[in-house]
């Protein structure tokens, strides 16, 4: 287990949410619309910082009330508004697969820039990210390349969980393939990854064991043959 959550309480409820996470599985999160995924989420990046339960990472405490010391533990979010939430539009693919790992490489104050555009083009090329090069604006950039930048940001630093919140929202056919391909990639590599996806073939398709989460709270934890559209739509809707 990487990420223990013990009767967390997420603002704008009561109720406590727990659960744990693996090493190298991707755990999808199902609900509907107001069911409370992203705002757990946020919770656990330090976006809203909890308001009572406990959470461990890697055995130790972790109860982040920032996003840096988020970051600082290896926790990477893809929020559901890439444009507004995930991206510098009007900034460089440099610039932003550069930005949260700055203060980790910032000798006596000065910004290491080839080092850091050697880490970029090679997640251009590990993740095919089509572009004219990184010093290319973001906002040129097609939805499934940008997507793919929010990722390749996370990729190029000591990541233990990644958070996806609607991965694939807003991308064509083959964006959304190479992004399931990615992934699975990153979860093979130990990677722990919790999705949010309203997509239910989706969350099929990519997780290894299934939240069901209605009115703020989890409502089931499947795994193996449990994991069926139907069960999960049962759920859901509040049934048994």
């Amino acid at each position: 287990v990487l990420l223990e959550v013990r009767k967390l309480v997420v603002p704008g409820t009561t109720h406590g949410v727990s659960f744990n996470l693996r090493q190298g599985e991707i755990l999808g999160f199902a609900g509907l619309v107001g069911a409370g995924r992203t705002e757990l989420m946020q919770t656990l990046f330090g976006i809203t910082p909890a308001i009572g339960g406990q959470m461990w990472l890697d055995a130790k405490p972790y109860a982040p009330v920032r996003p840096g010391q988020a970051i600082a533990r290896g926790v990477g979010l893809a929020p559901e508004d890439r444009k507004r939430h995930g991206l510098l539009l009007r900034s460089s693919i440099l610039e932003n697969i550069s930005l949260p790992n700055l203060r980790f490489s910032r000798p006596r104050g000065l910004w290491r820039k080839r080092a850091h555009a050697a880490v970029a083009r090679r997640q251009v090329h590990s993740l095919a990210i089509r572009c004219r090069g990184i010093a290319q604006k973001v906002g040129l950039l097609s939805g499934g390349n940008q997507q793919k930048v929010v990722l390749a940001k996370w990729l190029a630093g000591k990541l233990r969980i990644l958070i996806v919140d609607e991965p694939t929202r807003g991308i064509d056919v083959a964006a959304k393939a190479e992004i399931y391909r990615l992934l699975n990639a990153l979860a093979q590599t130990g990677v722990a990854i919790l999705l949010v996806s309203s997509d239910m073939d989706e969350v099929l398709r990519l997780s290894t064991r299934v939240a069901v989460m209605r009115q703020r709270r989890i409502s089931a934890i499947l795994q193996g043959d449990q994991i069926d559209p139907q069960r999960i739509a049962t759920l859901m809707m509040g049934g048994s």
